[in-house]
């Protein structure tokens, strides 16, 4: 086989992502902001450009310079967990470069040999990932439905199994928007001695007291752990994992993820750090997201569409090209919304996910709805 040839196996599977409108490609930013996850618009803040520049001046390095066990391990980042902890109500918060990186960790490290993993079907792909490569029995279970999450534990147990279970799920989907049914899954494992792992992704900052999440009344708990993600309404990057401090302790001792990694920037924990302040200081954004999220909602319902409650909206088109050709639409018209397609979403189900940040105003929210209206009638 000649060099080149070798890549044709590529170039094959491409093809046919293409024919199948499933073809992904790099975008600039162009238009209104209704695809980022920047919901409280911190990504721009004066006050986090001003703690990162503070921070610069006063010293703080740009780089980690290698992993938290060797000399990576920054004022800043213990600073950040600190805060964290104590804002999210968790004996001990650790820092990760990124959600999907915590994610993977935790779900590699964690669960056991002879647990189960029970992942909603619906998680983001982190979480699959995570499983996937990690030491524990797994499988799905119905989107949002305690039920099935317990029945996938008691036919483990009936087939032998002996370890814990681990039940993992969202507190608010991606692509959704909706919300899962925490006090029922908790009630679920502590019935069976289960541990509760929530993804707080895109609820971190908006939803919960002070924006402390939806699962902000379950932190603390000794058979809870939490993932927060700085990178979306915090307007930074990285993410916090919460936890009991032993379980913690183990991740620093016997993750690989974290152990092998460099550490994020420190410059990124000052960014997370002074996003907590703010969210905690200025109750008034996640005013101003909820009255553009009920208006957004009423524009839906008049269409005939659902609304999810959320600050996601996905509008399901259904076929991927359709879906694509609708967002194409609605950027020539000067609004950035996405087309999402399998497989992030499920077959059949392409959509446009309408993502609301204080990085407009209730006037941009009507006029996209105007211009859905009006395409959306000749997409249907």
């Amino acid at each position: 086989m000649s060099r080149r040839a070798s890549l044709d196996r590529y170039k094959a599977t491409l093809s046919g992502l293409a024919r199948k409108d499933r073809l992904r490609t790099l975008g600039a930013r162009s238009g209104l902001d209704f695809a980022s996850n920047d919901y409280l618009g911190l990504a721009g803040s004066p006050r986090m450009a001003q703690a990162v520049s503070a921070a610069l001046a006063a010293g703080t390095p740009v780089g980690a310079t290698g992993s938290r066990l060797l000399r990576g391990n920054d004022p800043e980042h213990g600073a950040l967990e600190a805060k964290a902890a104590e804002f999210f109500g968790a004996e001990r918060a650790l820092f990760f470069g990124s959600g999907y990186v915590a994610n993977f960790a935790v779900l590699t490290t964690l669960p056991q040999k002879g647990d189960l993993i029970v992942l909603d079907e619906l998680i983001h792909a982190s979480a699959h990932e995570g499983a996937r490569a990690g030491r524990a029995e797994l499988v799905e279970a119905a989107h949002s439905d305690s039920e099935a999450v317990d029945d996938a534990i008691v036919a483990w147990r009936a087939m032998g199994g002996t370890g814990r279970p681990w039940i993992v799920v969202e507190s608010l989907y991606s692509m959704d928007g909706d919300r899962a049914p925490l006090g029922e899954l908790l009630a679920v494992a502590d019935r069976h001695e289960a541990f509760l792992f929530v993804d707080e992704a895109h609820a971190t900052g908006v939803h919960g007291p002070d924006g402390r999440g939806l699962a902000h009344d379950l932190e603390g708990r000794d058979n809870v752990v939490v993932l927060h993600t700085c990178g979306k309404a915090l307007g930074a990057s990285g993410a916090l994992v919460t936890a009991p401090a032993v379980l913690c302790e183990y991740l620093v001792n016997r993750c690989r993820a974290f152990i092998y990694a460099t550490a994020p920037s420190p410059l990124m924990a000052v960014a997370a750090a002074t996003a907590l302040d703010i969210v905690a200081d200025e109750p008034e954004r996640r005013e101003r997201l909820a009255s553009l999220v009920a208006l957004a909602g009423k524009r839906a319902a008049a269409l005939g569409l659902p609304a999810s409650g959320s600050q996601i909206l996905p509008i399901i088109v259904g076929d991927n090209a359709s879906a694509m050709a609708l967002a194409q639409k609605l950027q020539a018209r000067g609004f950035d919304v996405r087309g999402i397609r399998p497989p992030t979403v499920p077959e059949g189900t392409a959509r446009l996910r309408i993502s609301l940040t204080l990085n407009v105003g209730e006037a941009d929210v009507s006029a996209l709805f105007d211009a859905l209206a009006a395409e959306w009638e000749r997409t249907r």
